[in-house]
């Protein structure tokens, strides 16, 4: 039977800027949902979008990997979230101008809960609420991750009661970093390190696991991937051994396209990109 994976949170257009220009759905919470899914998880998507054309690519697309979408709130006062992104000589990023738009109001509907609680795993990606998902999901008893390395308020980042606490690091600061992560108050810490690849520590053991050699056409994403991957594997009971080394391969396989899942550009006609 395939792991019930729920991903909780942010959606975006990414706007690729020349010579990629491109305008992509993605977003950490969408970006770990398409991928998980594409592992053969069972995943549903909650969030918010506006009731604008971007919108509907990103339903389309969610639906096109198999996504439920029963948690999928339409806003119509608000557009929906988007990015814009340089690619770099050597497939790096640079962010620039990010509106958050549906995202930045949505709150899980008290009805979702109920939903929720019957997944063996949510993942929280960027979401404003200060950790009120989170704490109502472990008060249900149900097992909650979170990327903390999103660009977010320190209120809506606290490791406390996160059953995996998903960071980003320099590799010599890595199990310092893994370490506060276990001390503020997560059960298993995540660390990945780039090129130097990831660590897992549960407050008993460290676990290292080496990047996968790639030469990159573009990095966005490959770090929900990982996510992605890791999930599968942790949630389903594999080592964290495998986990990482599933997290890896996901990774490797993102940077070898533009954006976080392989998918169709909203056509540019009348768009205009800064």
């Amino acid at each position: 039977m395939a792991v019930r994976i729920a991903a909780l949170g942010d959606n975006c257009i990414d706007r690729f800027l020349p010579p990629v220009n491109r305008l992509l759905a993605g977003g950490n919470a969408v970006n770990v949902a398409v991928q998980a899914s594409r592992l053969g998880c069972e995943v549903s998507y909650f969030g918010a979008v506006g009731a604008d054309r971007e919108g509907s690519h990103l339903r389309a697309e969610l639906l096109r990997n198999g996504v439920g979408l029963a948690g999928l709130l339409i806003d119509g006062d608000r557009p929906t979230a988007y990015t814009y992104i340089e690619t770099l000589p050597g497939g790096e990023r640079r962010i620039g101008l990010e509106d958050f738009g549906a995202c930045a109001t949505y709150r899980v509907p008290d009805a979702h809960y109920d939903a929720l609680r019957g997944f063996r795993h949510v993942h929280i990606g960027w979401i404003n609420d200060a950790g009120e998902s989170k704490r109502r999901l472990r008060a249900l008893g149900v097992s909650v991750s979170q990327d903390l390395s999103v660009n977010n308020r320190p209120e809506n980042l606290d490791p406390e009661g996160l059953s995996i606490a998903f960071a980003s690091a320099e590799a010599a600061a890595a199990e310092a970093a893994a370490a506060g992560l276990l001390d503020a108050g997560a059960e298993l810490a995540v660390v990945t390190m780039g090129a130097d690849g990831s660590l897992a520590h549960d407050g008993a053991r460290s676990v290292r696991m080496a990047a996968l050699p790639v030469d990159p056409v573009d990095t966005t994403g490959a770090g929900d991937s990982f996510i992605a991957g890791f999930l599968s594997v942790h949630a389903a009971g594999g080592d964290l051994a495998a986990a990482l080394a599933a997290g890896a391969s996901a990774a490797r396989l993102t940077c070898l396209h533009p954006g976080g899942f392989p998918q169709q550009a909203i056509d540019l006609s009348g768009v205009t990109i800064l």
